[in-house]
């Protein structure tokens, strides 16, 4: 091997190491802080997972490069491990839009409980919550002002349900994008 095949080799090596393992820590983290409702680390790990998920195509031109270099470009596992590569980058493309919808939803799920009520929707002031119109009323408060917090905790459920559905599926595409990569690994060294 020469110097310039061994140079685009390590150069293939350090774009799996620094790209690969962390957006799938990105997106192995994303259905944890989706359940803390943590946005800040969510908006974080978005960018992460945008970020490496574009840098890792260096893999697939270092990949090509090598394979090229070594005369194997036209090997069924090469073809093989490169459309695995591309079908993976495509599901990193979903689970960044799924990371996306989710802190939409957790953003919508804090705009109904902290920006008008600040946390306090259904809670008079003796601490009780009000569970229905004559409980408003008697509790002092109006009727339709009743009615809108409810309306309030119904948006907030269906925003938290769609949190909750976002983080089942970035957990499902993730180990299925974390299988790809180990299947393209398997096949890399048993037929290097």
């Amino acid at each position: 091997m020469s110097f310039s095949q061994r140079l685009v080799l390590w150069l293939h090596v350090a774009f799996v190491i620094f790209t690969i393992g962390p957006v799938t820590l990105a997106i192995m983290s994303t259905p944890r802080y989706i359940r803390r409702r943590d946005i800040r680390i969510l908006r974080y790990l978005t960018r992460m997972t945008f970020a490496f998920g574009v840098a890792s195509l260096g893999v697939l031109i270092a990949g090509f490069a090598v394979a090229s270099m070594l005369g194997k470009e036209g090997k069924w596992w090469v073809i093989v491990s490169a459309t695995l590569f591309i079908v993976a980058v495509l599901l990193l493309g979903l689970i960044h839009r799924d990371q996306r919808h989710a802190i939409r939803a957790l953003e919508a799920s804090e705009a109904g409980t902290g920006a008008g009520h600040h946390g306090k929707a259904d809670t008079p002031a003796d601490g009780e919550p009000i569970a229905s119109e004559e409980g408003a009323e008697a509790a002092g408060a109006q009727p339709a002002e009743a009615a809108a917090a409810e309306g309030a905790k119904a948006g907030e459920a269906s925003a938290a349900q769609l949190a909750n559905v976002e983080r089942g599926r970035i957990a499902m595409i993730g180990g299925v994008v974390t299988l790809i990569w180990l299947v393209i690994l398997v096949l890399m060294v048993w037929n290097s």
